[in-house]
């Protein structure tokens, strides 16, 4: 039994070093610095602000009645950060990328998960050249805000509903996948005028990643069940 546990742990480790490995020349699709107004950059800056101080007062609660949760909740922003890094083409030029969010979202919450976001957006604004300073408000708003909004509300409706974990996991991080897209086509699409073109354009290659980041999520999830159910139950995600 102890053998068995181990070559599971070996071979989540080895998943986790390749996709790891493949963000190394990645280039995801976030709204690229300075492709929208300055007017529209800092005002999707200013309507970040409430969900931030929202999100770190999350944090500090979570972590100070469960201490245990900071690896968790470190775990979950590298689980974004490798996620949101990895990118497929989609049409005229542009390219789709799951976001990883939905995984913090079901475990610590959409505010909380909304700072994870942000560090994430910002190494890979500063380190990769994933996105960009000037659009990292609106980058936040759909990936980091409504994305979580998202998953974690259709996680708690299933979870109430009796549906059994996984199909709620799946739902959530698929769904949340969806919606940030949705965000950024409208988005794009109020500034630009073509907001059904925006949707199509995404549509293609988001539909089968936000597929595949739910079936990943609940991988990871039956993971976390079988070795941290104690800190899950603490989260009162169980």
């Amino acid at each position: 039994m102890k053998q068995r546990n181990y070559t599971n742990v070996r071979l989540l480790a080895a998943m986790v070093a390749v996709l790891g490995l493949s963000t190394l020349s990645a280039s995801a699709m976030h709204i690229a610095e300075g492709y929208l107004p300055k007017t529209w950059a800092f005002g999707w800056m200013a309507v970040c602000v409430p969900f931030v101080v929202a999100g770190f007062l999350s944090i500090r609660k979570k972590v100070e009645r469960s201490p245990k949760a900071k690896v968790l909740l470190a775990m979950c922003g590298a689980f974004a950060f490798v996620l949101s890094a990895l990118k497929i083409p989609s049409v005229t030029g542009s390219c789709s990328h799951p976001t990883g969010v939905g995984l913090g979202a079901i475990l610590f919450g959409p505010t909380a998960t909304t700072i994870l976001g942000l560090i994430v957006l910002l190494f890979q604004a500063l380190l990769l050249a994933h996105g960009g300073l000037t659009t990292l408000g609106a980058n936040l708003f759909s990936m980091a805000i409504v994305g979580p909004i998202v998953s974690w509300a259709v996680y708690q409706a299933l979870k109430k509903a009796g549906a059994k974990p996984a199909v709620a996991v799946f739902c959530a991080a698929a769904l949340g996948d969806l919606l940030t897209y949705v965000t950024t086509s409208f988005q794009l699409g109020v500034v630009y005028g073509n907001v059904a073109e925006y949707l199509t354009i995404f549509a293609v290659t988001q539909i089968p990643l936000a597929i595949a980041e739910g079936l990943l999520t609940v991988v990871v999830f039956n993971v976390l069940e079988k070795y941290s159910a104690a800190e899950l139950r603490e989260l009162a995600v169980l």
